[in-house]
């Protein structure tokens, strides 16, 4: 079992016992919309953030979406890192009906799936080799240049989406941070809008 250095926050429980059962990591749960009544639990976030860091690990639905952008103005971004689940359909085997919008959680994810999540997040793995030296980043200029933001853009932005398995949520700005982690610019710049 690898051992990450970060905080992973995840929504409940069921998502902590399904991660736990896949990483050696500190995980705490947000409780659901109840992070919103807490300042205590915000306060020990923070604190923890500032620490370690923190990688958020939310559902891929509307609701995981309300979560993680509630905690990316809260604390500062040089102490979080975004891990995204894709958008799989289905119901989770504890569950007598699938979500609203019927997508699976984290907690119904298969082990690797959570794993390629925290690699893509930029989780540090102990043992792992820092990486070394500056590379260029992929600028919202050329996000424009493919179409992918601006007029006429949700479509090509939502295919882009779907082939790196990324959920359909996520706004132009998260979903260029994501692909700089995912990604080398110029490989992006390889990008052709075909899925």
């Amino acid at each position: 079992m690898e051992r990450i250095k970060e905080v992973i926050v995840v929504e409940g429980r069921y998502d902590k016992n399904t991660l736990a059962q896949v990483v050696d990591a500190t995980i705490v749960e947000t409780g659901g919309f109840s992070i919103f009544n807490s300042r205590e639990q915000l306060q020990f976030l923070r604190r923890l953030a500032e620490k370690r860091g923190l990688i958020l690990l939310t559902d891929s639905d509307g609701a995981g979406f309300v979560i993680r952008n509630y905690l990316k103005g809260a604390i500062p971004g040089h102490q979080l890192k975004q891990a995204y689940i894709p958008d799989l359909y289905g119901k989770e085997k504890r569950k007598k009906t699938a979500g609203k919008e019927g997508k699976l959680g984290v907690e119904g994810m298969r082990p690797e799936v959570l794993l390629q999540a925290l690699r893509r997040a930029g989780a540090t793995f102990e043992g792992a080799d820092a990486a070394t030296g500056q590379r260029e980043l992929i600028t919202k200029a050329d996000l424009l240049d493919k179409g992918l933001i601006g007029k006429d853009s949700v479509e090509k932005r939502l295919r882009l989406l779907r082939k790196l398995e990324l959920p359909e949520h996520l706004t132009p700005n998260a979903m260029l941070e994501v692909l700089n982690l995912l990604m080398e610019r110029e490989e992006f710049l390889r990008y052709d809008g075909t899925a």
